[in-house]
C-alpha cells in the first residue's frame, strides 16, 4: 500500500485493519515519515525506489500493488514501467484530473507559492511555516465530509500527528509539483493488469465526473464509487473501501 502525500503509512492503516488474508506492507514515501531519501522528488524517482522496495522484499509471489491518492499516481506510473511485477492493481481516491487546470488551478498555484516559500526559508523556520497547525487544520477541514463529530476530531487529530513528518522543505516543494505535474490517466492506456478505481462521490479534488472518464481510459478496469465521502475515504469509510478490495481480489 502506498500513501499520499505528506502522509505517512498511518493513513492507510485503517483500511489495513478491515482487509482479511492478506500478508500487508505498508511503507512511508521517500521524503515522509521513516522514508527514504531521494536525489530528486520527481517521479522516476519515486517509481524506481517502490522498484527497488519491492525487490528487497523478496516476495514469492507478485503482489497486489494499492495507491492512495499521489499515490494512485506513483502506483499507475509503476505498473506502466513493471507490469509483470504485479498481478492487480488498486487505485483508492486516484487522481484523474490535473490540478494545473480546472477549477483549483488557482489554489493549486498558492500552493505551490507556499512550498516555494518554505523551501527558501532556513531549514528550523521552514519547518513551522510548512507544519503551521492553522494551515494543516484549514486542509483538514477542506477535506473532511463527514457529520460525525468524533470521526471528524480522528481525522484532525490523525493530520496533526502525521502531516508535518516531512523530511525537508525541499522534499515537500519537489513532492508536491510532482504530485500535480502527473494524474494517473497519464498511465491508465498502458496499464494491462486488472485494475479496481475507488472513489468518493464528494470527492472535490478529482471529481466523480473525472473518474468516471478516467476508468475508461484502462484496458481493463473497473470503477466504484462509495458515496457520502471525499477524498479521505481511508479514514471516513475504511470498511467499504476494504470490501470492494476484498470482492476484487477474491480473497474473502
Amino acid at each position: 500500500m502506498i500513501h499520499g502525500f505528506r502522509g505517512t503509512h498511518h493513513g492507510l492503516l485503517p483500511i489495513a485493519k478491515k482487509l482479511k488474508g492478506f500478508d500487508i506492507v505498508v511503507p512511508d514515501l521517500p521524503g515522509f515519515g521513516k522514508g527514504a531519501h531521494l536525489k530528486t522528488y520527481d517521479l522516476a524517482g519515486y517509481v524506481s525506489w517502490l522498484h527497488r522496495f519491492m525487490q528487497r522484499l523478496q516476495l514469492d509471489e507478485p503482489p497486489i500493488l494499492l495507491g492512495h491518492s499521489f499515490g494512485s499516481i506513483i502506483c499507475a506510473a509503476y505498473a506502466k514501467q513493471y507490469p509483470n511485477t504485479i498481478t492487480k492493481l488498486v487505485l483508492v481516491n486516484p487522481i484523474g484530473a490535473p490540478a494545473l487546470e480546472g477549477p483549483k488551478k488557482v489554489l493549486t498555484r498558492l500552493a505551490i507559492f507556499y512550498y516555494t516559500i518554505g523551501a527558501k526559508l532556513p531549514e528550523r523556520p521552514a519547518k513551522k511555516w510548512l507544519a503551521a497547525k492553522p494551515i494543516v487544520r484549514i486542509m483538514s477541514i477542506s477535506m473532511a465530509k463527514t457529520d460525525s463529530k468524533e470521526l471528524r476530531r480522528f481525522i484532525h487529530a490523525q493530520h496533526d500527528e502525521y502531516f508535518s513528518r516531512f523530511h525537508s522543505a525541499q522534499s515537500v516543494l519537489e513532492g508536491f509539483t510532482t504530485s500535480v505535474s502527473h494524474t494517473v490517466g497519464d498511465f491508465a492506456p498502458y496499464i494491462q493488469v486488472p485494475t479496481l478505481l475507488i472513489a468518493g462521490s464528494l470527492d472535490d479534488i478529482t471529481p466523480l465526473s473525472a473518474q468516471y472518464a478516467l476508468v475508461k481510459k484502462f484496458p481493463s478496469a473497473k470503477l466504484k464509487v462509495i458515496n457520502d465521502v471525499g477524498h479521505l475515504t481511508h479514514y471516513e469509510t475504511p470498511e467499504a473501501v476494504a470490501k470492494h478490495v476484498q470482492a476484487f481480489t477474491k480473497l474473502v
